[in-house]
């Protein structure tokens, strides 16, 4: 019989549930930090040296890394140091909280992504393919232990940056909360959403509504990162919305209403080339 072992995580910080203001750290950000030296080139980080650059980004206490891969794409992650408990003995590893490589050319387009991923003594991770890869497909960042001491360095040509201080301007200031009144308002649709449509594609949806109910907005792919207008009308009742998202060569319709307990999800269907499906918007609170 196997025996059953304890496994528990001892994490050097606590990795933040959300962290928002991650995802405003959009390529352009990223390529005009490094062109400004905002980011601090390493040859290599120790668990020592990252835990000074611990909650530099206020929501989240992991270091906020750039890895320019081999295949010279920009990745952002969240990382910090942390120990797994096995028995009586803790091996130490770099937990990392979130990471994402973008599309070369686009601004936020997705190349990979990942979350929760252990790096141990020896593990190499591929950041293009978002894989833990064994040493002969090389990866860009290995976590090596060196003189007793476990540290994270880029692999071949890859290059790893450190953020010291969160850049001013990236994140935008929060707007007031959302108050739902006992009388709908046609306004409450105005913000932006995250989109999940029939589990098959996401994006940010922003929609801004006039007083006589006509909607605009755009709506920006995860996929390619590309902007695609939307138009749109507040139905009766107020609470129900219609909108079409335009693609150059053709067009999805979505039919939902807004919850009135909290304004904060949009649901119902949406037709795309005759096919019927469903979807979701979850509002994003800036």
């Amino acid at each position: 019989m196997r025996k059953l072992m304890a496994l528990v995580l001892c994490l050097a910080a606590t990795a933040a549930v959300r962290a928002d203001q991650f995802e405003y750290y959009y390529q352009p950000v990223l390529t005009k930090a490094l062109e400004d030296k905002v980011l601090k080139e390493v040859a290599s980080l120790s668990v020592e040296e990252m835990e000074k650059h611990l909650n530099v980004l206020a929501d989240t206490q992991s270091a906020f890394l750039v890895v320019e891969t081999n295949d010279r794409r920009l990745t952002k992650l969240l990382v910090q140091p942390a120990r797994l408990r096995v028995g009586e003995e803790q091996v130490p590893l770099f937990l990392v909280e979130k990471y994402l490589t973008f599309r070369e050319g686009s601004e936020r387009a997705i190349k990979a992504s990942g979350q929760n991923t252990h790096l141990y003594n020896g593990s190499r991770i591929h950041l293009d393919q978002g894989q833990i890869v064994p040493e002969k497909l090389g990866g860009d960042l290995i976590a090596q232990e060196t003189e007793g001491k476990l540290i994270l360095k880029p692999v071949g040509k890859a290059k790893l940056y450190v953020l010291t201080k969160a850049i001013p301007g990236v994140v935008p200031k929060k707007k007031p909360k959302l108050a739902i009144g006992e009388e709908f308002q046609i306004k409450y649709f105005n913000g932006t959403y995250k989109l999940y449509d029939d589990g098959r594609r996401t994006g940010v949806l922003k929609l801004l509504a006039t007083d006589d109910g006509e909607v605009s907005g755009t709506y920006t792919s995860d996929k390619d990162g590309r902007e695609y207008e939307v138009k749109g009308k507040v139905g009766q009742p107020q609470h129900s919305i219609t909108f079409e998202i335009k693609y150059p060569a053709t067009k999805q319709a979505f039919s939902g209403h807004l919850f009135t307990g909290n304004g904060k999800i949009i649901a119902g269907t949406t037709t795309l080339q005759e096919r019927n499906a469903g979807f979701y918007a979850e509002r994003i609170e800036e």
